[in-house]
């Protein structure tokens, strides 16, 4: 297949990682702008107010970090708290559907995981066309038991 990408790919929902980044960054100088400002505070305030304000940058940046990478031999789904490896042939399936918050992957092992590394929140049409590639990609480089049922035998 031509239309598949060069691997490795990483996809992150860009325009949303730029807004919480953004808004990060704003916060925590807002935040230590009226830590300084205000004469009433001793010190240590000044600081706990400076640390909230890099608290909440780095929760942030921690939403900020989901991705998906795929390369030769696998996955690699980095969520929030979690950060999974799969081999391809683990991948039985890439789902977005309507109204899903994120790609859902469908696994061999029956499970599912959720991907967020592709999501529609502020860039649909980029999630959508993210989760065909991911798709195409894992259905070209899965190895499917010639002697599995298919939907089509099913249906």
């Amino acid at each position: 297949m031509s239309n598949l990408p060069t691997l490795p790919v990483t996809f992150r929902p860009g325009r949303t990682r730029v807004v919480l980044l953004t808004a990060g960054v704003v916060i925590l100088l807002v935040i230590s702008a009226v830590a300084m400002l205000l004469d009433q505070l001793g010190p240590g305030e000044r600081l706990s107010f400076i640390l909230t304000g890099a608290l909440v940058f780095w929760v942030l940046a921690q939403l900020a970090r989901v991705r998906v990478v795929a390369d030769d031999r696998g996955v690699t789904v980095v969520n929030i708290a979690s950060r999974r490896r799969l081999d391809w042939a683990e991948i039985v399936q890439v789902n977005l559907r309507p109204g899903d918050p994120w790609v859902f992957l469908n696994l061999s092992d029956g499970t599912s995981l959720p991907a967020l590394g592709i999501q529609p929140g502020i860039d649909k049409q980029q999630a959508i066309a993210d989760a065909r590639t991911l798709r195409i990609l894992a259905e070209a480089r899965s190895v499917r038991d010639p002697e599995a049922p298919t939907e089509q035998d099913q249906g």
